[in-house]
């Protein structure tokens, strides 16, 4: 029996958490583990499964099964009935705190079905979003090795584990202004009170970290959507001096044999359209500025940056959450004179954007970003020096990674740690947003500087998942990994 089983692909199966950022790195790892061999289930609610269903489509068309059979399956459960109005199955959708407290109780409710899947059928382990923290035990209990999976860099969990350790929150005084420092990590890094989450003040939130960071030490191990070569000093103070046991594979993204349909249930009538615009424009010329699904702007910050791209003199590409979308609440007056079809200087794009083909489009030379993992990790790959303006979550910290460590951007000094649903204290003026895009995309020294180590890393992150490279070499270390213990299991 063992030896017949030995035969067999590994079975994989995904459980993604409920929002696009989580959704889309493993919609891509499917499709990079399905390219060496491995079967992968992905299990998902209707709305959040056409979100990556092209994408899947797509893999499967690449990598048919040795007996011409799918090798990325959609396993599709309902979305428990928590009184949310119909469709609303995703994190982006929520505008109220009644409605964030319905949702989670959804993402709790979902054990059920996962147990389900796992008592009726045999897979080799479950790669499960870190959100669902109760994965952990579910997947122990079944016997089967649970990977987790937040979806952030090596850096971020590094400084979330500090966090989590020595709360130095607690002991600095009660200034936004205060200066706080992480310990224990390889490098000092020093941040504002302001941009931290303060325990006392989110104390919910504080148990959900700690209680994650516990459940993801009792799993199998943790895979990233990073590469060695971009937190090298990371990577060994997680794994050696944490003792946690991680498998870099990213970046992700490279697996995806369509970029245009990316995290879009169906192909943007308008991309064309977009890269048509891009190539009337200089090489470098154009800064890119999006914000991700989760950031929402006031009238006031949006004001605030379209006059900062106005004074930037630089040809933009700015995307514009659905939200935010009235022009009439933010707009300066001659604004709409710089965008197509009335002006040539810049495009928007009203909500869901090709990001990966915008971000690889010569034209573009910088990226405003809030710093989420995903769109950091595309900039990287695509080799964009970036403009940081952190919002919440793990923003903050990959800003330390982008412009300290890396020296691959600069910041416009964002400092409110807040989510979409709470207001920020300080406004971020145009000019200093102008600034910034100069400093990038500029002729000085600093930015011929940051623009070199930007190439550079670019032909990193594209070099990791080639044969022979560090992701490469670390998906076949999982994967023999699984496959001995099956073998030991049967035996």
């Amino acid at each position: 029996m063992a030896i017949k089983d030995e035969q067999q692909p590994l079975h994989i199966l995904f459980f993604p958490f409920l929002a696009p950022g989580h959704l889309i790195p493993i919609a891509d790892m499917a499709a990079l583990f399905a390219s060496r061999g491995i079967r992968c289930t992905i299990l998902t609610t209707p709305v959040n499964a056409a979100v990556i269903r092209s994408a899947v489509d797509r893999a499967n068309d690449s990598f048919r099964g040795s007996n011409g059979g799918l090798v990325i399956d959609l396993f599709v459960v309902p979305f428990p009935d928590v009184g949310l109005p119909p469709g609303f199955e995703s994190g982006t959708a929520l505008t109220s705190q009644e409605d964030r407290d319905k949702f989670f109780l959804a993402v709790r409710l979902l054990r059920e079905p996962f147990d389900r899947f796992l008592s009726e059928h045999r897979v080799d382990a479950v790669v499960a979003d870190s959100f669902f923290k109760w994965a952990a035990d579910a997947a122990a209990e079944q016997g089967v090795p649970r990977l987790a999976f937040l979806g952030t860099s090596v850096f971020a969990r590094s400084c979330t584990n500090s966090m989590l350790c020595y709360n130095p929150v607690e002991s600095t005084p009660d200034d936004p202004d205060a200066v706080v420092s992480l310990p224990g990590l390889p490098h000092r890094f020093e941040f504002r009170r302001s941009q931290m989450m303060d325990p006392k003040k989110r104390p919910e939130h504080w148990e959900l970290f700690q209680s994650i960071n516990a459940a993801d030490q009792r799993s199998f191990g943790e895979v990233f959507n990073s590469f060695n070569e971009l937190e090298p000093d990371y990577v060994e103070h997680y794994r050696t001096t944490l003792g946690r046991r991680t498998w870099l594979v990213g970046p992700v993204a490279l697996a995806n044999k369509d970029a245009a349909a990316r995290g879009a249930s169906e192909l943007s009538p308008d991309a064309d359209g977009y890269l048509r615009w891009l190539d009337a424009k200089p090489h470098g010329s154009v800064v890119y500025v999006s914000f991700g699904t989760l950031s929402s702007f006031s009238p006031a910050e949006m004001r605030e940056l379209a006059r900062g791209l106005d004074l930037s003199g630089k040809n933009f590409v700015w995307v514009i959450n659905g939200a935010d979308a009235d022009a009439s609440e933010w707009m300066p007056e001659g604004f709409a004179d710089l965008i197509s079809p009335h002006g040539e200087q810049g495009l928007t794009i009203q909500g869901w954007a090709p990001q990966v083909l915008i971000l690889n489009h010569p034209a573009v030379g910088g990226f405003v970003t809030h710093c989420g993992w995903n769109s950091t990790l595309e900039a990287v790959t695509a080799g964009v020096p970036m403009v940081t303006w952190p919002r919440y979550a793990d923003q903050f910290y990959n800003e330390k990674l982008i412009t300290e460590v890396l020296k691959v951007g600069v910041g416009v000094g964002s400092v409110d740690f807040a989510s979409k649903l709470e207001n920020r204290r300080v406004i971020i003026g145009g000019e200093v947003v102008a600034e910034a895009i100069g400093r990038v995309m500029g002729d000085g020294e600093e930015g011929e500087a940051i623009r070199k180590k930007a190439t550079e890393l670019g032909v990193k992150a594209r070099g990791a998942l080639e044969k022979g490279g560090s992701s490469y070499d670390d998906v076949g270390r999982l994967m023999d990994e699984l496959m001995a213990r099956r073998t030991s299991v049967d035996v």
